[in-house]
């Protein structure tokens, strides 16, 4: 076997031995050789490729079968599709391939949600008004001490900083409430460039029409 076709070759041998669900349990020598056995090949001239597999600690070798080794054997798999060089030769990439790496990519797509969901969540939701109240002075102060506001602060810069963690009516309703504790005084006139996302992130009430910056009163 050439070697450069050696690392495709770990590769896809590691990925069809993942998708025969060898990381949960042994997949017989046949199955698998079945799969990776390119036309005009034997078996023998894979077991190199399988040696050194092992040497690495990806795979395991039994008498009658194979298992994928974790974490390594998945790492090397990771590594070996991410890799640039990496392609399938020929015109036409089996079946068995193909299903593979869109189980792949399904696995690796539901790993990073997972991921951004626990980062997200790590921002406990405001579920309170008193919550809201700390959360919203917190940002104030840092707005206006890291952007020279002069303690007119940007409505649509706090809702952007909190925003996430509550609903948009439930920030509108306790920011109005900080107001009327005589905590924020919301001022009108309009945002630095008349952005329209900017002005729809302020707020707009019945009586008092836009209000685009808060001032705070008292601590």
């Amino acid at each position: 076997m050439p070697t450069k076709n050696i690392a495709q070759t770990k590769t896809r041998l590691l990925l069809a031995l993942w998708d025969l669900g060898g990381s949960q349990q042994e997949v017989k020598k046949g199955q698998l050789t079945k799969r990776i056995v390119s036309k005009g090949n034997k078996v023998a001239d894979y077991q190199g490729v399988f040696e050194e597999l092992r040497k690495q600690g990806a795979i395991a070798i039994s008498k009658t079968g194979y298992s994928l080794a974790s974490p390594k054997g998945l790492e090397l798999l990771g590594e070996g599709l991410r890799s640039s060089e990496f392609r399938f030769d020929g015109s036409i990439v089996g079946t068995w391939a193909a299903n593979a790496l869109v189980k792949w990519i399904s696995r690796i797509s539901s790993v990073v949600s997972s991921t951004s969901a626990s980062i997200k969540s790590s921002k406990s939701a405001i579920a309170s008004y008193d919550d809201f109240k700390s959360t919203v002075l917190e940002v104030y102060d840092k707005l206006n001490y890291e952007y020279n506001f002069n303690h007119l602060v940007p409505i649509y810069r706090i809702r952007r900083q909190v925003g996430d963690r509550l609903s948009r009516t439930e920030f509108n309703d306790w920011l109005l409430e900080m107001q009327a504790d005589d905590i924020l005084q919301l001022q009108g006139g309009s945002v630095e460039d008349s952005a329209p996302d900017k002005i729809e992130d302020s707020i707009t009430t019945v009586l008092d029409g836009l209000r685009c910056y808060a001032r705070l009163l008292k601590a």
